[in-house]
C-alpha cells in the first residue's frame, strides 16, 4: 500500500503522550473539583483541537473508562485523519478491505522488524482510520457491507473481501 494511504503513526506517536496527559489532568481536576458547568471540559476540547485540528465533539473525553480506555482514546485522537486520494487503485482498495475484515488473534501482536512498539500496540485500533478513508474516497462505501447479511433464503452470510470491493468500486 502506498505511504499516503497508510495511517500516520509517527505523528500519532509524537502527539500521544501530550494528549494522554491532558486527558489525565482533566480527570484529576474533575475528581478534585467537579466540572458541572463543563468549563474545563471545553478547555480540554479546545486544547486537543489546537494540537490535532480535529473536531473533539465525536469523542467522550470525560467518561473514557466506560469505552475503550484512556490509551485507546488518546491514540484515536492523536492519529491524523486520512486524506482524500484521487487515484486509489482496485488492488489498494482490496488491501484496505482485507485489513478491515481481518480478525485479530494473539499472533498479530508478535513484534516484527518493521514495526515499533507503538505501532504494534495500536494496530488493532486502526479500523476507524480505514473506515473514514473508504468513506471519504468512495461514494459506494457502506459500513453495512462488513456486517453479516440476511439472504433471501433467510440464512446469514458475509460478503467476501472481493465482493465488498466490487460493491464499493462499482459506485465510485
Amino acid at each position: 500500500m502506498r505511504k499516503e494511504l497508510e495511517p500516520k503513526m509517527e505523528i500519532a506517536e509524537k502527539l500521544y503522550p501530550q494528549i494522554k496527559h491532558l486527558i489525565e489532568k482533566y480527570a484529576e481536576y474533575c475528581d478534585e473539583n467537579g466540572d458541572e458547568e463543563l468549563v474545563e471540559y471545553k478547555n480540554l476540547e479546545n486544547s486537543l483541537h489546537e494540537i490535532t485540528g480535529k473536531d473533539m465533539t465525536k469523542y467522550n473525553l470525560s467518561e473514557w473508562w466506560e469505552g475503550e480506555g484512556l490509551e485507546v482514546l488518546s491514540f484515536r485522537i492523536a492519529l491524523p485523519e486520512p486524506n482524500i486520494i484521487a487515484d486509489i487503485t482496485k488492488d489498494e482498495l482490496l488491501e484496505i478491505v482485507e485489513i478491515l475484515k481481518m480478525p485479530f488473534d494473539e499472533s498479530d501482536f508478535a513484534q516484527n522488524d518493521t514495526e515499533n512498539d507503538f505501532s504494534q500496540m495500536f494496530k488493532i485500533y486502526l479500523d476507524d482510520y480505514y473506515r473514514v478513508l473508504l468513506k471519504i474516497n468512495f461514494k459506494g462505501y457502506k459500513h453495512e457491507y462488513f456486517n453479516r447479511q440476511k439472504g433471501k433464503d433467510g440464512k446469514y452470510f458475509e460478503y467476501s473481501a472481493g465482493e465488498i470491493v466490487e460493491k464499493i468500486w462499482g459506485k465510485k
